[in-house]
């Protein structure tokens, strides 16, 4: 299980964009994150395009299904959904990574005993 924004783990950041222009000024080597997928397909499709890594929210399976033909390499989502996005994504061999949005470290127990890929703290977001 993928941890990131926990204070024992050295993780990479995370970084929100909203434009082209922002993502060219982001560190090298860091993951982009773009907002819903619906109100970011062009961004999604521009990190696609030039092989960017990035992760992407979504609040469906629809949507984790186009985040990971889009290359995502994470799809975020609260844990209600990642319960239910993670054994679509086991099935079909997905390349992205599921993490579900948390607030508590004692969530990543039940989370990693559902098998999700990982868990970001909120803050991080």
């Amino acid at each position: 299980m993928k941890i990131f924004g926990h204070p024992w783990i050295d993780s990479k950041k995370f970084y929100q964009v909203t434009t082209k222009e922002e993502i060219n000024q982001t560190p090298p080597n860091s993951i982009l994150l773009l907002k819903e997928l619906k109100d970011s397909i062009e961004l999604a499709l521009y990190c696609q395009k030039n092989s960017l890594e990035y992760a992407v929210r979504v609040d469906s399976i629809k949507d984790a299904i186009f985040a990971n033909e889009l290359d995502a390499k994470f799809i975020i989502s609260n844990p209600k959904n990642t319960i239910t996005i993670q054994p679509i994504a086991q099935n079909y061999l997905f390349d992205s990574e599921i993490l579900a949005i948390i607030e508590k470290e004692e969530e990543i127990e039940n989370l990693a005993q559902k098998g999700i890929d990982g868990v970001i703290f909120k803050k991080e977001l």
